[in-house]
């Protein structure tokens, strides 16, 4: 018997797996798709945000402020890309101004340091290309960029490192008490837990009701986006949203830990909680809000549209600890913005709750919080590149022009992939496909290591698991 099993292994599941791996305690995680970070984790707009705009005493103020102060040690243990570029909140008329000064005071209250109000003159200063008509702006210097996918490939990394077990491709059907625990119906194999962490996502709330939690709903909010090259993407510094709406922080600038930009996101209520395609109206509704920040985008730069959807919860506040109906199940749901930001916190007020609830957290001796990750290709020199070749001809072999990224790494990326490797988890670990061409290139040799290294037929690989097959069989020329 397991003594917890999270639920999800996207950003704060798999935090919430890293922060339990400190205890000598036996952690699964079990997921239902194939591989970490295929939900909300992998498509969201990366931003480490300050905490200025979250409601004052609400939980998500809490440990978006707390989760802030712990980003910087966290990624320089995981290895994992963080920029502190801060972040205005601009201001285009009086009117707006004046929600600016409500944010700096929310802000206040919340405990973000630093934030300052600024006029026109020291926005432009500090970002070109703004539009003329910015009256002001909040400044929030904590504010930062990171990559979501890469922190939760570097969390799940570290958990697994540090003993948590991993179960891909399973979701949880039902769940049955039994004495001490729980048994739980993950399809093909069952597993038995002490205590559970709810860390599901979209799917928070349907888990939530296996175990007699029904006291809360999560509905999904589409964001869509635009990527630029990098070779366009001068036109954004520093992260800039516009004064928030009823419907969030509304379409920002920003740049990416990787020198492109993007706008957006939208912000679209939909049932379905799989949904993840790109409106075709998406695009003039994204140019349109986004050049009020910067009115000269260069649009023909743009390489990809993306959709991510968001776990909204009904109340709108984050739900954390333990379940008011069960006394073995601690939530971590409801995570919409800034839940990247909080997921650190969120994964420490997690043990709390195991720990309040009878789970003994003992630290554990041997606990390794360092996660170990060899440059990247396209960032050395070239006596580095040569080096490197003469070790391992295959970074001579360069698979992905657009990222510069050699075959060693595609089969570092295949290697370190639970399961059966995907094009999309090849691409989120090693950026093959995530250049100008978008794949174009390099997808098709991506696909022929994959099936090498795993021996796997071509047809049955997938783009994200599931029915993504991107090949239907072959022709009469390869079966001669």
């Amino acid at each position: 018997m397991f003594d917890v099993l999270v639920i999800g292994a996207g950003v704060v599941g798999c935090a919430v797996a890293r922060e339990l791996s400190r205890y000598a305690l036996r952690v699964a995680v079990a997921e239902a798709g194939p591989d970490v970070a295929c939900g909300a984790s992998k498509a969201n707009s990366a931003i480490v945000h300050a905490g200025y705009d979250c409601e004052p005493g609400t939980n998500m103020a809490r440990l978006n402020v707390r989760g802030n102060a712990m980003f910087g040690a966290l990624c320089e243990e995981l290895a994992v890309p963080l920029k502190r570029t801060g972040s205005l909140v601009l201001a285009f008329s009086d009117e707006e101004m004046e929600s600016v000064r409500r944010l700096y005071e929310s802000g206040l209250k919340n405990g973000v340091p630093g934030l300052k109000i600024l006029d026109a003159e020291a926005c432009h200063a500090m970002q070109e290309g703004l539009n003329p008509e910015v009256k002001g702006a909040l400044y929030a210097p904590t504010g930062g960029i990171t990559s979501p996918y890469e922190l939760t490939i570097a969390l799940f990394e570290n958990a697994r490192q540090n003993g948590t077990e991993f179960f891909f491709e399973s979701p949880v059907l039902a769940a049955r008490a039994i004495e001490g625990g729980y048994e739980l119906d993950l399809g093909q194999k069952m597993l038995q837990a002490r205590y559970v962490v709810n860390a599901a996502g979209l799917y928070a709330d349907q888990i939530s009701a296996l175990f007699g939690d029904k006291c809360f709903k999560i509905h999904a909010r589409k964001g869509e986006y635009i990527l630029f090259d990098r070779a366009v993407s001068g036109f954004a510094k520093t992260v800039l949203f516009q004064a928030p709406g009823p419907l969030g922080k509304g379409v920002l600038v920003a740049p990416t830990v990787h020198g492109n930009a993007y706008i957006g996101p939208t912000a679209v209520e939909q049932a379905d909680k799989s949904d993840t395609s790109v409106r075709r109206e998406a695009i003039d509704e994204l140019s349109k809000a986004a050049s009020r920040s910067v009115p000269t985008l260069p649009l023909r730069g743009a390489i990809t549209l993306f959709a991510g959807l968001r776990a909204m919860p009904e109340p709108h506040d984050f739900i954390v600890g333990l379940s008011p109906k069960n006394p073995r199940l601690v939530q971590a749901a409801g995570i919409c913005s800034p839940g990247l930001t909080s997921a650190p916190a969120i994964a420490e007020e997690v043990a709390k709750a195991l720990s309040l609830a009878g789970l003994d957290l003992e630290e554990k001796t041997g606990f390794d919080p360092i996660r170990r990750e060899e440059k990247a290709f396209r960032e050395m020199n070239g006596d580095e590149r040569a080096a490197a070749i003469a070790f391992d001809p295959a970074y001579g072999r360069i698979i992905c022009r657009c990222e510069t990224v050699p075959e060693a790494e595609i089969l570092r990326a295949i290697r370190a992939t639970p399961g059966v490797p995907t094009l999309d988890g090849v691409k989120r670990r090693a950026r093959a496909g995530m250049g100008r061409c978008q794949g174009g290139f390099c997808s098709s040799r991506v696909l022929e290591l994959i099936a090498r290294e795993r021996n796997i037929p071509m047809e049955e690989l997938t783009k994200s698991g599931g029915r993504s097959k991107l090949l239907v069989g072959r022709t009469r020329e390869d079966d001669e």
